[in-house]
């Protein structure tokens, strides 16, 4: 799943090319009703008819189309893809949304999966009260995320994969982030000293701006443009490394599932 670094990518790319378009008319080529969360096609067409994106943010792993009224939003989920490129006939069948702007532009809502989700809403009331601090924003601090680390006994990976914590973290940047703090992904919270804290929020902020400067991780899925890849890849340390030696101590990296989520982790170096 696109994490938050993929998401931000996705916005810096259509922010130009979207901005000042006006909705003419959706379209659901492929026929799949459940991609509109909280309406149907035809709510839908009634509502964004002649709005205007102002501008295009992200919160959390959610693409905001922020309109003149008003909100469209997208989950890109495992296999979702904004695209401005007609795709070709048989990917047609994977294009759950069409939205057609009034300059003759077309915007594809492309998922060969089907989890992706289209929202539309008049306000972020409810988002807000989904999801956590933003871990690039200036209210993320060492002493904010320390102090809610003790609130808690939790398993450090799992605290950082839930959204009403922290937004936007997954499981690619989690683990990269438990690596370069020296934290076992199997640390409890409450137990993690000021000090590593502090080493903990240094290396999220740390490998997210990376991240994002090269676009992303492609691992599987993700593209963004006309079928760019991000670049992240060859910068990760241990996710995706099972057996490989760790690059700070050549111990083997191990793989074990935590939260459901194949968790890579160096258990010399990385500490409980």
């Amino acid at each position: 799943m696109p994490e938050l670094p993929e998401v931000q990518t996705v916005v810096n790319y259509l922010q130009p090319l979207l901005r000042d378009k006006t909705i003419d008319s959706l379209i659901n080529p492929n026929g799949y009703k459940n991609v509109f969360e909280n309406g149907q096609l035809s709510s839908y067409l009634f509502i964004l008819k002649g709005k205007t994106i102002t501008s295009l943010t992200r919160r959390g792993k959610y693409i905001l189309l922020n309109l003149d009224i008003g909100y469209l939003l997208f989950h890109l989920r495992m296999t979702g893809r904004l695209m401005l490129e007609t795709p070709d006939i048989e990917d047609m069948k994977y294009v759950s949304c069409q939205i057609n702007f009034t300059d003759s532009s077309t915007l594809f809502f492309h998922d060969i999966r089907k989890f992706g989700r289209i929202y539309i809403c008049n306000n972020l009331n409810w988002l807000e009260r989904k999801l956590g601090i933003e871990p690039l924003s200036k209210e993320f601090t060492s002493n904010w995320l320390y102090n809610k680390l003790h609130c808690h006994k939790r398993l450090i990976k799992y605290f950082l994969l839930d959204q009403q914590f922290i937004a936007g973290l997954g499981n690619i940047y989690v683990d990269e982030a438990l690596w370069l703090s020296g934290i076992h992904p199997k640390a409890y919270s409450n137990k993690i000293n000021k000090n590593r804290s502090d080493k903990l929020y240094n290396s999220i902020k740390h490998i997210l701006n990376k991240a994002i400067s090269f676009q992303g991780t492609t691992i599987i899925n993700f593209k963004y443009g006309q079928n760019n890849i991000g670049n992240f890849s060859d910068e990760l340390q241990i996710f995706g490394k099972p057996n490989a030696p760790c690059p700070r101590c050549n111990s083997p990296i191990i793989k074990h599932y935590l939260a459901q989520r194949g968790t890579h982790f160096c258990n010399k170096c990385q500490k409980y």
